[in-house]
């Protein structure tokens, strides 16, 4: 069977995305006429096949969830989003006036937040922006973007890159999910699986297919309050507050150790 081409494919699905949302430019597809729904389909290191609408990188403020407007609300300074997408967030902060700056890796998602009007940009890595010279004073990881810290291996490194870009006083706002409320047997069987092999039980390992073309495989994490606060101790950041309002999905707040 032929393996499919690795790529940007998160930024193939949001350009399409983007096209069949605004009829601009091509648009995929279904029998050759009518245009097909963009999905996001993730594939887990143990078979298991996930697909969701993708339309919802694009959603206006009316469409969130509750957490992203108490999270809005915990802003401040100057801001920058990671895995910032199609910008749903960064766009909303800069029509608030505030200054924020939009990162991802995926040149695909970048291009559409500047054709979406998101006005500054970066197309890099938290560790090569690091080198930087700009400072913030919010990080945003929002979008469940806590999984950017992948894992107890990862987290410290991630963490140090944005030391490096924090102004004193500085504090990241990061969404995350507790994995652990399910009784899903493929799931609860999955963490248990995880543990034998010495990771954490909600430390994914995934890809993201698009047509022809797949990521790379990435750690993605799902976890714990409590296994939060254990993977950033001793990094020089702590754990000031957490919103639990909307479980099993949560809002931490973290500031520097002065």
């Amino acid at each position: 069977m032929e393996q499919p081409m690795i790529g940007d494919a998160f930024g193939e699905m949001i350009k399409d995305a983007y096209a069949v949302r605004t009829g601009i430019g091509p648009r995929p597809l279904a029998g050759g006429r009518l245009f097909r729904p963009v999905i996001e389909v993730i594939e887990r290191d143990d078979g298991l096949i996930n697909g969701a609408p993708a339309d919802h990188y694009l959603d206006e403020p009316d469409d969130w969830q509750p957490h992203d407007h108490r999270a809005l609300r915990r802003c401040r300074g100057h801001v920058l989003d990671i895995g910032v997408g199609a910008a749903r967030i960064a766009l909303e902060l800069q029509r608030r006036g505030m200054a924020v700056t939009g990162l991802d890796t995926s040149a695909g998602a970048i291009e559409v937040a500047r054709r979406r009007g998101l006005r500054d940009t970066v197309l890099s890595t938290v560790d090569g922006y690091a080198r930087a010279t700009a400072r913030y004073d919010t990080f945003l990881l929002l979008g469940n973007n806590l999984g950017l810290l992948e894992g107890p291996e990862r987290a410290p490194a991630f963490l140090e890159a944005l030391s490096r870009l924090a102004n004193p006083g500085a504090r990241i706002l990061a969404q995350g999910a507790d994995p652990y409320g399910t009784r899903d047997p493929v799931h609860v069987g999955y963490h248990e699986r995880n543990r034998a092999r010495g990771r954490l039980g909600g430390q994914l390992r995934l890809r993201l297919r698009y047509r022809m073309v797949a990521s790379d495989w990435f750690d993605y994490l799902n976890c714990s309050v409590d296994e939060l606060e254990q993977l950033i101790d001793g990094t020089g950041w702590r754990l000031k507050s957490v919103d639990q309002k909307d479980r099993p999905y949560y809002l931490a707040v973290m500031e520097q150790v002065p």
